[in-house]
C-alpha cells in the first residue's frame, strides 16, 4: 500500500469498520479478516482493535462477552443506534466528497 493510500485510509477506516458491523456483529480478528477479503490488505490487528476501542468509549457500538473455545471470551461488537446514525452521516459524508473530486477530476464541470 503506498503512503497516500494509507493516509486516506487512516481517514476512512472508523466508517469501514462500522460499515463491516452494519452486516453483523463481530469480534476484532473476525473485523480484519473481513476486511482483508475486501481488499484492505495491509490493516493490522491492532489498528482494527484500537479503532473499536475508540468506537466503543464513544457509544458507537454494543460489546458482549462471548466464551471462546480458546482463551478467555471474545468481545463481540454490533452496531448500535447512535453507531447506524454515525455510518449514516459517514455515506452521506462520503457522497458528497466523491462527487466533488468527481468534479473536479473531469475539470471542475
Amino acid at each position: 500500500m503506498t503512503k497516500l493510500e494509507t493516509e486516506m485510509l487512516k481517514g476512512t477506516l472508523e466508517g469501514i469498520i462500522l460499515a463491516s458491523l452494519a452486516g453483523r456483529p463481530a469480534y476484532g480478528y473476525e473485523i480484519t479478516v473481513r476486511l482483508r477479503e475486501q481488499g484492505f490488505s495491509d490493516i493490522a490487528e491492532g489498528t482494527v482493535y484500537a479503532l473499536l476501542l475508540r468506537m466503543e468509549k464513544r457509544g458507537l457500538v454494543d460489546v458482549q462477552k462471548v466464551p471462546s473455545e480458546k482463551g478467555p471470551p471474545r468481545k463481540v461488537h454490533s452496531l448500535n443506534d447512535e453507531g447506524r446514525e454515525y455510518l449514516e452521516e459517514f455515506w452521506r459524508t462520503w457522497s458528497f466528497l466523491t462527487e466533488r473530486l468527481e468534479q473536479l477530476r473531469e475539470g471542475g464541470r
